[in-house]
């Protein structure tokens, strides 16, 4: 870039009025780039900035500390850009004074300006717990590129940070210390993570998370001391609790940046106050940003920093419309696998509705709050893809009394039924409905830029508006505005990268991994070039079941690879306890095993036993110490894990039969049993369900399973593919057997191929429909060969891997850290 003197500055034309912008942040910047739009040629613009760099978006730095982008992939306007559009930019300069008398600013370097209009953007400062030692080496805050350097530096050396703050900044900071190889400890002052954002069970499933990817998580505790000489060696809590610490970041909030305004005599209360079109109570100076209060609240999140610029840019070029009048906000945290949403009010209260969907296997957890027909606020964890749909329904104060009964389950089930055009949704969205919270980018830009720019591609709408171009969220949304918008002259990319951290989809790492002979999950991510050190909790999980389908008899399955509750081998519930599911063969008990559980329920105080819909019995609220006790006692009588908890084989469902049924026709108890004995332990994509049914009538509910069977007058009718969930699908008829041990054998291979091309969290519905029921029958029915090895694989692994995990467990001889208490050592 050229550089400006002072004189040359003087020399612009003097038909332009002066504009000068104290910060070279998100607001500012963002209200030049709105002038631009609406008037290129109005102003002489000089952008002051402290930092000596060019503008970039500093909600980005989560992913730069963590390894997955650097600082040139964050830079959201190039030097070249302020060339082009003839903006002066004084990097690391920053305005030391403003005199409002004179309109004149000082900066750091000494040079003088004068303005006719100044936007003060200096945006807001970290707050720093005043407690002995905060101002040693190894303190650091994190709120610039220069704070992620100095914990990239730290983390080259190892050891151990703590983070003080379990806030959006907090854990992001965490994630990415411990992407870099750093043994880190979360110290929150609340009971719950991100306590503004979430409530206390959204919070909890993110504790478990983040405790599953080896980060410790202390709540409740209040920072006493940091201690050490001249340098950082650990941190103590009120209650005494001493921790060592390498690195102590600071991320337990902002305040604004009122130095400035103070100085100048310009009115502030927590931050620099404005009206409804950002101007302070002197002449010709506005602010926006998280330096401003305006009606009494401020602001630390960028939606609300893009709309003031809008609409300062709009008052400051002479055009017309409303002020600022507050934002609705919403939150999203930028660690990679972890979806977490928020926005509104979810304090509840009187006259408030809370609806509620739990899924505890896939860890999804949905809340919406509703008052007067309106939703006022929501919390989303595990799926946050309708997030905005939701966070549109607010700010539009849209009467939902019409969605009632199917709001929960998202924008697709709008009005009853699942949508059959993908586009359906985003179509019904408003043109100013965001689609890219990182960028502030709404539908409509969107649109504009597509028609007018003749765009067709992602990548080309990246350029243009930015959405999408930070951390990709919300590329399947404009994938879909751009399906939407050209019609057929748009093909939606049909192959994704399996998560953020590479650009492999699921079926290529499958393949790799066979074709590469890779032998463990550090191999993979080398070998095919992982973006992220350690990978995510999305790819993680994935490659331990690849690598344990391709290799069962030497692979060594990574446990803290898995899930919380396949860690455990129980189901997490939302009060924090756990249920217990033994297995009944065939759903049939003995008056042993029940004797059994009873007196588990009595010896360990459990509060509630159901019956399961696959024919079992589930223990609720089992205190996750007690969960080996437990075991040991139903090991006793012979009883094993049910694995209600896994991506694995669930139950086989059963009839009476014609053991008992006047109506059976072949012994439907008798197979189930089989069926499942032979099955049980087995590692699958997703959850795996069977029933036999002994006749016609199909009381066992077989044509909705994964794997059913129908006993006819000549054998065994078999079916595949089915689900009973959200979306109920009925099985495809795969052929008809003769014995039972051709229903082992169909069973196992159909297994096998599921287990071999699934991609991982894909359930058979979806994947019969995406293969095709012919390539199933050519595999299995056509081909006798390819059954019968497809039925050898799965035995193979079935001798291999089929063990009860809680025999060991119960014993204390494997994975013992899982149940016990944490203990705090210094």
């Amino acid at each position: 870039m050229k550089k400006l003197s002072h004189k040359s500055v003087a020399r612009r034309s003097h038909m332009k009025q002066k504009l000068i912008v104290i910060g070279n942040g998100m607001a500012g910047m963002r209200t030049v780039e709105e002038i631009l739009k609406r008037d290129a040629g109005l102003y002489d613009i000089t952008v002051f900035g402290a930092e000596a760099r060019e503008n970039y978006n500093r909600i980005m730095l989560s992913p730069v500390l963590s390894g997955e982008k650097c600082f040139e992939d964050i830079i959201i306007n190039s030097r070249e850009w302020y060339v082009e559009n003839d903006i002066t930019l004084f990097a690391g300069d920053a305005v030391t004074a403003i005199d409002t008398t004179t309109k004149t600013v000082t900066s750091q370097r000494g040079l003088t300006l004068g303005y006719d209009k100044l936007l003060l953007a200096t945006g807001s400062d970290p707050f720093i717990i005043p407690v002995p030692g905060k101002d040693l080496d190894g303190v650091v805050t994190f709120r610039d590129l220069d704070d992620v350097n100095r914990m990239l530096a730290a983390a080259k050396l190892g050891g151990r940070a703590i983070v003080i703050g379990g806030g959006l900044l907090g854990l992001e900071a965490a994630v990415g210390l411990k992407a870099n190889g750093m043994d880190v400890t979360v110290v929150h002052l609340m009971d719950t993570l991100m306590e503004r954002q979430l409530d206390e069970a959204a919070g909890y499933l993110l504790v478990s998370e983040l405790e599953g990817r080896g980060l410790k998580v202390l709540t409740g505790a209040n920072t006493k001391a940091i201690l050490g000489d001249t340098k950082v060696t650990g941190l103590e809590l009120v209650d005494g609790t001493q921790l060592k610490a390498d690195l102590v970041v600071m991320a337990v909030g902002i305040k604004p940046n009122v130095a400035l305004a103070r100085e100048a005599g310009i009115e502030i209360g927590r931050g620099v106050m404005v009206n409804d079109q950002m101007q302070t109570s002197t002449a010709d100076v506005y602010a926006v940003g998280e330096c401003v209060e305006h009606r009494g609240l401020t602001y630390g999140l960028v939606a609300p920093l893009f709309e003031m610029g809008k609409v300062l840019a709009a008052h400051l070029t002479g055009g017309e419309g409303v002020g600022y009048e507050g934002s609705v906000t919403s939150t999203k945290l930028k660690v990679t696998g972890v979806d977490v949403f928020s926005a509104g009010d979810f304090s509840g209260g009187d006259g408030a509705e809370d609806i509620v969907f739990r899924d505890a296997a896939r860890g999804v957890y949905k809340r919406i709050v509703v008052r007067d027909d309106k939703v006022e606020g929501a919390v989303l964890y595990g799926d946050a893809k309708d997030g905005a749909w939701y966070f549109q329904l607010m700010k539009d104060g849209a009467d939902i009394s019409e969605l009632r009964d199917t709001i929960v389950f998202g924008q697709a089930y709008a009005g009853g039924g699942a949508q059959a055009d993908p586009s359906a949704a985003v179509a019904a969205l408003a043109d100013d409905a965001e689609i890219c919270g990182c960028n502030g980018v709404c539908k409509g830009d969107i649109v504009t830029a597509i028609t007018k720019n003749d765009l067709t591609t992602l990548d080309q709408v990246k350029a243009h508006t930015k959405a999408s171009a930070s951390c990709c969220g919300c590329s399947g949304l404009v994938e879909q505005v751009l399906s939407l918008t050209l019609g057929d002259a748009y093909q939606m990319q049909t192959v994704k990268p399996m998560c953020g951290c590479t650009v492999h989809s699921h079926d290529d790492v499958r393949r790799l991994i066979v074709a590469k002979d890779m032998k463990s999950i550090p191999e993979v991510m080398q070998q095919l070039e992982w973006s992220t050190p350690d990978g995510c909790s999305s790819c993680r999980p994935a490659l331990n079941y690849y690598l344990l389908c391709a290799l069962p008899e030497t692979y060594i399955d990574d446990n803290q690879s898995r899930f919380i509750n396949e860690r455990v081998h129980a189901n997490i519930q939302k009060d924090g306890t756990f249920s217990v599911v033994p297995r009944m063969w065939g759903g049939m008990t003995s008056a042993k095993e029940l004797r059994a559980i009873a007196d588990v329920v009595d010896k360990f105080e459990i509060p509630a036993v159901k019956v399961t819909g696959g024919q079992r019995l589930d223990l609720f609220g089992v205190q996750k110490k007690d969960l080996p006790a437990v075991w040991a006692d139903l090991n006793a009588a012979g009883m094993v894990s049910g694995h209600a908890y896994g991506k694995s084989l669930r139950t086989v469902k059963t009839c009476a039969g014609n053991q008992w049924c006047r109506f059976g026709t072949q012994d439907a108890i008798e197979m189930g049993i089989a069926l499942e004995q032979m099955t049980w332990g087995s590692w699958t994509p997703h959850k795996f369900k069977m029933a036999v049914s002994g006749c016609p009538r199909n009381c066992a509910e077989a044509t909705i399973k994964d794997f059913g069977v129908v006993a006819v007058d000549s054998g065994y009718a078999l079916h595949v593919g089915g689900n009973g969930g959200i979306d109920v699908r009925v099985t495809d008829y795969l052929t008809t057997v003769e014995t039972e041990q051709d229903v082992l054998e169909y069973a196992g291979a159909y297994m096998q191929i599921y287990r071999e091309e699934a991609r991982y969290l894909e359930r058979t519905a979806p994947w019969v429909e995406r293969v095709g029921l012919d390539h199933i029958k050519a595999n299995l029915v056509d081909d006798d060969e390819k059954r019968k090895a497809l039925f050898a694989r799965f035995m193979v692994s079935q001798k291999a891997l089929q063990e009860d995990p809680w025999a060991k467990r119960a014993e204390g001889v494997k994975d013992a850290h899982e149940f016990t208490p944490l203990k705090i050592v210094a």
